[in-house]
């Protein structure tokens, strides 16, 4: 072998030891990377806005993988934990699921029955009404006889809310179309009594207003299934109570 064979013999162990060494820190990359991104798992992503109180459904979301250290202890990555699952504020599209977003959707109690109504969206709901909410309900009444004072009665306190429907424009054949131009559907889970009070109101009344209750009130206040607890004299007024 000549002098010039054998250089070219060490330029090609060379190379091979370059490239083995080039290969070795390649390996060393990506076993440093794995090292810090770890094993990959499930989440979801949404892929639309999605409404406050909005019930979810599979198809509101995504399936994608990402490294399970760089997920937050409140991801959801089985969909079966939305089922009966109720939007808390409004959803951005591409936001990763977290359960923190999401809240049982409201049922009725033993003893409960469930009542919709529409309610004026100006001066009964004001859009700050959603389910899960606890309202007291006032009717407002004409005088039974002539002379008798309009009456305003609280017939219900601590009402549940169960469901908001879509705003309604009000009927011109309506007869209350002149007071209310657009009407809310609500749901509402009352016992058997509070229901009895909530028809005749919805059928008789002038006007049925909900008046949002405190979080902290809404406890004391819950209706009972045989009715509400507020003493009576304090359920009706009339105008005249004031001079």
């Amino acid at each position: 072998m000549n002098s010039r064979q054998r250089r070219g013999v060490i330029l090609l162990l060379l190379s091979v030891l370059c490239a083995l060494g080039a290969f070795a820190g390649v390996l060393a990359v990506i076993s440093d990377v794995n090292s810090k991104v770890g094993p990959e798992t499930t989440a979801y992503r949404l892929k639309n806005d999605v409404e406050p109180y909005k019930p979810l459904t599979a198809g509101d979301f995504e399936k994608i993988s990402m490294p399970k250290r760089w997920l937050s202890s409140t991801a959801v990555t089985d969909l079966r934990q939305i089922e009966g699952k109720i939007a808390v504020n409004r959803l951005k599209a591409g936001s990763l699921l977290q359960a923190d977003m999401i809240v049982e959707r409201p049922e009725l109690q033993p003893g409960q029955q469930e009542i919709a109504i529409m309610i004026d969206a100006a001066t009964g709901v004001a859009g700050k009404i959603n389910p899960g909410s606890t309202v007291n309900i006032y009717a407002t009444f004409a005088g039974e006889k002539k002379g008798d004072p309009d009456q305003s009665r609280m017939i219900v306190t601590g009402a549940r809310v169960l469901d908001v429907g879509k705003l309604t424009r009000a009927s011109d054949s309506s007869d209350r179309g002149d007071r209310a131009t657009s009407t809310v559907p609500i749901t509402f889970a009352l016992s058997a009594l509070d229901t009895q009070r909530v028809a005749y109101a919805e059928s008789f009344a002038e006007h049925v207003r909900l008046a949002l209750v405190a979080p902290s009130a809404a406890g004391s206040q819950g209706g009972s299934p045989g009715g509400s607890p507020a003493d009576k004299g304090d359920r009706t007024y009339t105008l005249d109570k004031d001079k």
